[in-house]
């Protein structure tokens, strides 16, 4: 059963990842369904983010996590650069969990 979903899932996936070079040019989405895979893409990129930044296994991650991410959010919408984002994260969380914060 496993190996079975294992293969159906590398087939969709190259099928996926082989429709666009041949479907380029041949197939123009509309511009409202443009319009809704953008929003998609965001919304699926921020549940993304919130499962990684709020979970941890089956369960909260503790305040540390999420108040890095937090942290680095801001130095990111700041248009700080990457790497201080990236450290300042790191240095939040570590801190925080330092400090006895879970």
């Amino acid at each position: 059963m496993t190996l079975m979903a294992l293969l159906l899932l590398a087939v969709g996936t190259y099928g996926f990842r082989l429709a666009g070079p041949l479907l380029h040019g041949r197939f123009q989405p509309s511009a409202e369904a443009q319009r809704l895979l953008s929003i998609g893409a965001a919304v699926l990129l921020v549940a993304l983010l919130a499962t990684a930044a709020l979970t941890q296994g089956h369960g909260f991650a503790g305040w540390a996590r999420p108040a890095g991410v937090l942290t680095g959010a801001v130095l990111a919408w700041r248009k700080a650069p990457f790497m201080a984002v990236v450290a300042a994260a790191a240095a939040t969380t570590a801190l925080l969990r330092l400090a006895g914060v879970p």
